[in-house]
């Protein structure tokens, strides 16, 4: 084959992958999978929950069964106005669901928090990554204020990194960062206690394990945005090699009766053959996704 004939060929597969349809499609049990170019994500309809994330057949998230050591989930923040266990509305409860271009799911109103959370999940054809906005009304009759914040659990493996100093990650030595490459990173361990950290970072996460890439895209705050007690960036350990929660969160808002924010992260998953390990190689993945 010579060169003009291997240039058009080429050509040609990249803008088949490139229009190849994105899909979203109801499963028999309740569920709803989004597909666009190797990747593919299942939604529930209990809990809007991000069950599965996957490029081709290998997965990302923690499939882990014990209760919330699974799947992605989205709470309101800060987490001190209902403590513990998480509100069943936006949790665990049924949401609605509406089928177009993207996936719509909708919660019922907390009778105890009095928001109510919308999730679109679109799949993005251009780079086959899906963008997921989070909606939180205030279905109350007094002006409230609430950050959006999204937990996303991996397994125990691989490591963690994004653009944040060092002696910025609270409570300092907690969890064991590296500097590289102008990037925080932790290298995945285990302990026999929980332990969480916060960081402010630039506006995305990145989690890369068992020849996979996860990074996340959203809006990067200043050190004032995040709700009281709260940051941009959250990662929490379970104790002992179970599970690992990657979380970010946007900016505390004000919301009058009948007022909602929005706020999108984006997700991108890819194949990477190289260590997961700090280093050159993995910072100009990330920064060619970002």
């Amino acid at each position: 084959m010579n060169k003009t004939i291997a240039t058009l060929l080429m050509a040609f597969l990249v803008q088949y992958v490139m229009a190849a349809p994105s899909i979203i499609e109801p499963t028999t049990d309740g569920k709803y999978i989004i597909k666009t170019g190797d990747v593919n994500m299942t939604v529930d309809t209990n809990g809007g929950k991000i069950l599965s994330f996957k490029y081709g057949d290998a997965e990302v998230i923690s499939q882990t069964q014990f209760p919330n050591s699974f799947g992605s989930t989205f709470w309101t923040s800060p987490q001190r106005e209902w403590n513990w266990p998480p509100v069943a509305e936006y949790d665990r409860m049924p949401y609605t669901v509406e089928v177009g271009e993207s996936l719509i799911m909708t919660s019922e109103v907390s009778a105890r928090m009095k928001y109510r959370i919308k999730k679109t999940f679109k799949p993005v054809k251009s780079n086959h990554s899906i963008s997921v906005t989070y909606s939180i009304k205030n279905e109350s009759n007094e002006t409230r204020k609430v950050a959006p914040w999204e937990i996303t659990r991996v397994p125990n493996d691989g490591i963690i990194f994004f653009d944040a100093p060092y002696d910025g990650i609270t409570p300092v030595g907690l969890l064991k960062f590296i500097t590289d490459n102008g990037m925080s990173w932790y290298v995945a361990d285990e302990a026999s206690q929980n332990r969480k950290v916060n960081a402010d970072g630039k506006g995305w996460l990145a989690y890369c394990a068992n020849g996979l890439l996860l990074v996340k895209k959203f809006q990067d705050l200043d050190a004032s945005q995040p709700a009281p007690g709260e940051a941009e960036i959250q990662v929490y350990v379970n104790q002992r090699k179970t599970f690992i929660e990657i979380e970010s969160q946007g900016a505390y808002t004000v919301l009058k009766p009948g007022e909602e924010l929005q706020w999108t992260v984006s997700w991108h998953l890819l194949p990477y053959d190289g260590k997961a390990e700090p280093g050159k190689a993995l910072a100009k993945k990330v920064k060619g996704i970002l």
